[in-house]
């Protein structure tokens, strides 16, 4: 009987137990797959730790947050290599992984498949930046979770009539921001994608509040203020050498007040964006690409990423889906745009 290995690594994500339920129950009902999962992503597979996935273990956990498996951000290249992933693989009689992860995670997989090994990837991030496919799960109840809370914040800041910054995630793609800072109205959206002077920010607050607002600024965590060389991250590297970002909003409140005068608050939404259960939305296309992964492995299309496309679920390979980052164009922001101030 074939047995397949599935894994969740990085960071959690809405929409990655349905993942994990389409994958089991397409594998069992279609082919008689046998299924086990690995303990918190990369880590669990260096130290074979695995969990029994029959068809009961994934009865009625497409609705919950987070992941039944657990995560980490264990590299597996740097932490024990290809040898060890392969040793422990053929110890445990899994004939092949679905890796459920973001652009490290893939990243990873990509390499162990140029060595040998049987990997499909199921590409996974609220960031919606992998260029392999239109949409990723996760991303449409991160701007839900987004719009809500920033729904909120707008009615206290109007309440007090103060300045209201919500820092959102998305590392180096604006998407969430963009997606939430239109869908809540917001007076300012800033991007990465696009450098703006502190000057043309203030200028759309005061516009704001001349019109008897209380302004509301929406700011991925990435954005740079022109003048700037990099993003603000002072909580240093993560284990892939990226930078852990979060806190710009904070470092706007100061300036904003500053330089405007009004009473100025911001909110760093954070990990809430991660948590709690996925919208339908992100249900479905979770429980699509987990069972498209499967039967992925049962075609023999190792090596590849399964992958929206307008509707339509294809495989694409590790390279497209790694080759650069799904950013958002200009003319999506410059539309944005129109409304601000």
């Amino acid at each position: 009987m074939t047995r397949l290995g599935i894994l969740t690594s990085g960071g959690d994500c809405p929409g990655l137990n349905a993942v994990i339920r389409g994958a089991v129950l397409s594998g069992v009902i279609s082919h008689g797959y046998d299924f086990v999962g690995f303990r918190d992503g990369w880590r669990g597979v260096l130290e074979g730790d695995v969990v029994p996935l029959p068809r009961r273990a994934v009865r009625g956990i497409a609705p919950l947050g987070g992941t039944i498996l657990g995560t980490s951000r264990t590299n597996p290249l740097k932490e024990g290599g290809v040898d060890a992933v392969r040793e422990s693989l053929t110890r445990l009689g899994v004939d092949g992984l679905v890796a459920i992860g973001g652009e490290g995670t893939l990243a990873a997989a990509q390499e162990l498949s140029n060595q040998g090994i049987n990997v499909v990837g199921v590409p996974k991030t609220i960031d919606n930046d992998l260029d392999a496919t239109d949409f990723t799960f996760g991303f449409n109840t991160a701007v839900q979770t987004a719009t809500e809370a920033i729904d909120r914040l707008r009615t206290t800041g109007e309440s007090h009539h103060r300045c209201m910054i919500a820092e959102v995630m998305g590392r180096n793609a604006g998407w969430i921001a963009l997606h939430a800072g239109m869908a809540s109205g917001a007076h300012a959206i800033l991007i990465p994608e696009h450098r703006l002077p502190l000057e043309q920010v203030a200028g759309w607050v005061q516009s704001a509040r001349d019109r008897g607002r209380a302004p509301l600024v929406v700011v991925a965590e990435a954005f740079v203020l022109e003048g700037q060389d990099a993003p603000y991250f002072p909580r240093g590297l993560d284990t892939f050498g990226r930078p852990r970002l979060g806190g710009i909003g904070i470092l706007l409140e100061r300036e904003l007040q500053g330089l405007t005068g009004i009473e100025t608050r911001a909110t760093v939404l954070g990990h809430i964006q991660r948590g709690g259960a996925p919208t339908a939305f992100d249900r479905v296309l979770a429980t699509r690409l987990g069972m498209a992964a499967v039967d992925s492995a049962a075609s023999g299309r190792w090596g590849t990423v399964v992958s929206l496309r307008g509707t339509s679920i294809v495989n694409v390979g590790f390279d497209a889906s790694l080759g650069r980052l799904k950013t958002v164009p200009e003319d999506r922001y410059r539309e944005a745009a129109v409304l601000f101030g």
